[in-house]
């Protein structure tokens, strides 16, 4: 049974262009939370927290040009409430991805590779360790994934995948501050424990774009 964060007062949005916001909805209604799709300025209103999903990195990129969310988007980032991307929504946190035509939001002092575990067929399934879940291993899945070439000092590795033949630990879950973002996708599995991390984190940040 799935024990559930009572918060009234606490919403949710999820950016709704493109991707996988669907599950991510799904997760947070499980934890009781209120959730909102977010598809232009006035919805980001509010909000005590954002999760910018996955999806095809330039699609989503073009997308929020198009309905104008890159300002409106990057203003909420600026107001200290709690942000999480994951996979395509790590990319556009980032402050570089690698061949991207669109602008990132640089709210992460990560630099980016896209799309470097492979195409679609070469997605892949694994355990993580991650101290802020508990000790049970976490299922992560990969798509087209991400991976992050470097961090900043202020950037908290949460979790990394060696990788072969590399030989080297290679970051897959970052916190910096308030924003979060992961190459894999935890709305794909049944695990709630990261989407609990978040809202905690949102819970606990105290801030809410309310009227700014």
């Amino acid at each position: 049974m799935t024990a559930k964060i009572e918060h009234a007062l606490t919403t949710i949005g999820v950016l709704a262009l493109q991707g996988d916001f669907i599950e991510h909805e799904s997760m947070l209604r499980r934890l009781g939370v209120s959730t909102r799709q977010v598809r232009s300025a006035e919805d980001l209103r509010g909000l005590d927290g954002l999760i910018i999903p996955g999806g095809e990195s330039t699609t989503f990129c073009r997308l929020m040009e198009d309905f104008n969310l890159y300002r409106p988007v990057g203003a909420f980032v600026q107001t200290g409430a709690p942000v999480w991307g994951t996979c395509a929504g790590m990319i556009v946190l980032a402050g570089n991805a690698s061949d991207l035509a669109f602008p990132t939001l640089e709210a992460l002092d990560i630099e980016v590779l896209r799309n470097a575990y492979g195409r679609q067929v070469d997605s892949f399934e694994t355990d993580l360790d991650i101290a802020a879940l508990g000790e049970e291993p976490f299922h992560a899945v990969f798509i087209r994934a991400p991976v992050v070439g470097s961090v900043g000092p202020g950037v908290e590795v949460m979790a990394t995948v060696r990788s072969e033949p590399a030989g080297r630990e290679e970051p897959v879950a970052v916190r910096q501050g308030a924003v979060m973002a992961t190459s894999f996708h935890p709305e794909l599995t049944n695990d709630v424990r990261f989407h609990s991390y978040f809202v905690s984190l949102v819970r606990t940040s105290g801030t809410s774009a309310g009227s700014k």
